[in-house]
């Protein structure tokens, strides 16, 4: 009886704490869906307000109703039609700079963070502290050695002064070193064993095993490669090369303000980040939490 009695209590017992673990479930979800709605808001607004004509915009300021009667694409249809379609080469400039940049930031500094993780050599140390030095530098220091160092090479107003500069960002080097940090190094020997090169090895063996990292650094330097704004109004001057958020922030002038033409465009410079994400969301939330929770 005794045993039946302590068998029931430790059963009703497991049953009220799986409820209160769902209802605290329940809540968790709740709060983070109102902030959630909260975060998207801002979106909406720019959504609805992409189909309105400016003059409402400036009447009715901050309207989150949908109105048919006014709501048209004409926006859209003036976005790419006005001034000879200038941001089709605004969009096509970025989605080219932000693909050779990504591509070059993320392949290099994974090589780069990989050597200071896996190989022992003089220096090693040094070179993780001049990361971290660079990463604590705010980018405002650096514009001005930087433009200096663009025009010396004859890089200025070209697409590689834009991406030369920031070819290896620290961030990545870090990132993909501490994730380095915790590859088994028994393949490293069982490459070696086999006649695998050193190449050959990160190639087939590691660069694999590192693919929550890529992920995770594809989708954070496609960010800062497409919303970058103080460096490439920097090294560039010809209109025709001009990036979108630099095209965008030209439609604010002191003496006309085109917010109508510019929420159009900041609903269309929004789809590449959502579709960089949406197919590396799942590498990019493994790279992001692995090695928070200790096995």
């Amino acid at each position: 009886m005794d045993y039946r009695a302590k068998y029931q209590f430790k059963v009703k017992y497991s049953v009220k704490e799986k409820k209160e673990e769902k209802w605290v479930k329940i809540g968790i979800f709740v709060v983070l869906l109102i902030f959630s709605l909260f975060a998207l808001l801002p979106f909406y607004f720019m959504l609805v307000s992409s189909f309105k004509p400016g003059s409402e915009l400036i009447r009715y300021g901050i309207n989150f109703k949908l109105q048919p009667e006014i709501m048209s694409l004409k926006n859209y249809y003036l976005l790419f039609t006005g001034k000879e379609g200038i941001y089709l080469h605004w969009y096509k400039n970025s989605v080219l700079i932000t693909c050779i940049q990504t591509i070059v930031a993320v392949f290099l500094s994974a090589l780069v963070g990989y050597g200071l993780a896996i190989y022992q050599f003089r220096g090693r140390n040094v070179i993780f502290i001049a990361v971290l030095v660079v990463m604590m530098v705010p980018i405002e220091i650096l514009m001005l050695p930087l433009y200096e160092l663009t025009v010396r090479l004859r890089i200025i107003d070209t697409y590689t002064g834009v991406i030369l500069p920031f070819a290896v960002p620290p961030f990545a080097v870090f990132f993909f070193r501490q994730f380095a940090l915790g590859l088994p190094r028994e393949l490293l020997d069982a490459g070696r064993i086999d006649g695998c090169s050193e190449y050959g090895i990160y190639f087939r063996i590691m660069m694999p095993l590192m693919k929550p990292a890529f992920g995770a650094i594809i989708i954070l330097q496609a960010m800062f490669s497409w919303n970058s704004l103080v460096w490439p109004l920097i090294a560039l001057r010809s209109n025709e090369r001009m990036t979108l958020p630099i095209g965008l922030s030209s439609m604010i002038a002191p003496y006309g303000h085109n917010y109508d033409m510019l929420m159009a465009g900041a609903v269309l410079s929004v789809l590449p980040i959502v579709i960089i994400f949406f197919f590396n969301q799942k590498a990019f939330i493994s790279g992001l939490t692995i090695g928070a929770v200790k096995e």
